[in-house]
């Protein structure tokens, strides 16, 4: 298909959407939606099991974690300067399985810090990576979370974000 350039303002009363066509089985996905309250992309329930992540299904989007059946680590790709992930606990009370976001290696480690609020005592508290190698965190049975990761570079991630929980989390490396 062709490109169109415009010289002037385009108008559209419900948005547009993004989407891509399979050049083999010619089925159409639909990517970022793009409104008038700006770029909305559909959220992601992801699986109870390990899994790595892509730019193109899970970047730039709400990544849900379901209540799990055992601990499992949601592994990122090879960071992008500007890639970026959300994760959301969605469990329906304090999960008995801790989640893991992994960058594959320690050498894409975190830089920031996660503020964590803990139900036993009320205390709160931030816990940081080591800014050299803690490519790893492990999210303790949570009650609730959200979790930001940004690629810095090629190389590192920035990460922010709260826990709520009985036991803190905890950044380590592979």
């Amino acid at each position: 298909m062709a490109n169109t350039t415009f010289n002037g303002p385009v108008r559209s009363e419900n948005g547009f959407e993004n989407i891509t066509i399979d050049s083999n089985t010619g089925a159409v996905t639909t990517g970022p939606t793009f409104g008038i309250s700006g770029v909305v992309a559909a959220p992601v329930v992801l699986t109870d099991a390990n899994t790595t992540l892509t730019a193109a299904a899970n970047a730039g989007r709400v990544n849900f974690t379901p209540n799990l059946t055992a601990d499992r680590t949601y592994t990122l790709p090879s960071p992008t300067a500007g890639l970026y992930f959300q994760f959301v606990y969605s469990g329906l009370a304090a999960d008995d399985f801790d989640i893991i976001i992994s960058t594959g290696s320690n050498t894409n480690y975190f830089i920031g810090n996660v503020a964590f609020n803990d139900t036993d005592d009320g205390a709160a508290s931030v816990v940081f990576p080591d800014g050299n190698s803690n490519s790893k965190l492990q999210v303790n049975v949570p009650g609730a979370a959200t979790i930001n990761v940004l690629a810095k570079d090629s190389t590192n991630w920035y990460i922010w974000g709260s826990v709520t929980g009985a036991t803190a989390p905890a950044f380590a490396d592979q």
